[in-house]
């Protein structure tokens, strides 16, 4: 078989290897999360569900952040500089990791979700707020469980150049799994927020220091290359 690679730069191709992926400064912060939610109600059950998702959060160690999109405009109907774009966009920046969380309305992701992300560029400058960050997806139903909401939410996660982890909630008549305190009932449904916490943590702190090389692109390592040969052939004009 002819293994040779007459189309490739081999100058510019990485050949992976387990010494790559050691950090050489490991951090030694607490992992930094955002959590976002999809509801402005009152008594929003896709917010409950991050304030207990929270909890575990910080009983694991995490260092936490959530974001209230009540006040954020629709997307491109306010300019980039409005006050709760840049605190949603700083916050993103400040994230190593997220958690999604929306209610399922007509069979999809709220609008209030959506508009969260679509106010976060795939990129800011020379940098990318969202790439290579871990992300946990969760969903409140009003009726029966459904999967339609973290499906979507893992699709959305992969376009904006995130590791969404294996694991996942879908809670179903969320009207019924929180206490008049606001607190979330012993349940199956609790232990599996419990596991995609746990879970979150551990690749986040996985992966933190090794999101850099890992999310590191031969197609991008070509168009940067090919970028510099035409400034260097245009200077020299």
């Amino acid at each position: 078989m002819d293994i040779s690679l007459p189309n490739t730069d081999l100058d510019l191709l990485d050949v992976p290897s387990a010494d790559q992926l050691t950090p050489k400064a490991p951090s030694s912060h607490k992992p930094r999360i955002l959590l976002l939610y999809g509801s402005t109600r009152p008594r929003s059950f896709s917010r409950l569900l991050v304030e207990e998702a929270e909890r575990l959060l910080q009983h694991f160690g995490a260092e936490t952040r959530v974001f209230n999109p009540s006040g954020l405009p629709l997307p491109d109907d306010a300019p980039d500089t409005h006050p709760k774009v840049q605190e949603l966009r700083e916050l993103v920046l400040w994230s190593e990791g997220q958690v999604w969380c929306s209610p399922e309305r007509h069979g999809s992701m709220s609008a209030v979700f959506k508009a969260q992300i679509d106010w976060v560029p795939l990129a800011m400058g020379a940098i990318r707020p969202t790439q290579g960050k871990t992300l946990a997806v969760m969903q409140v139903c009003g009726g029966s469980q459904s999967f339609n909401v973290v499906n979507q939410l893992r699709v959305l996660g992969r376009w904006m150049r995130m590791f969404t982890i294996p694991n996942q909630s879908s809670v179903p008549k969320a009207f019924q799994e929180f206490d008049e305190e606001s607190r979330m009932k012993p349940s199956s449904y609790y232990d599996r927020v419990v596991d995609v916490m746990e879970e979150l943590v551990k690749f986040t702190l996985l992966l933190r220091d090794r999101s850099d090389y890992l999310v590191d692109r031969y197609s991008e390592r070509v168009e940067t290359a090919e970028a510099v040969s035409r400034r260097v052939n245009q200077s020299s004009i």
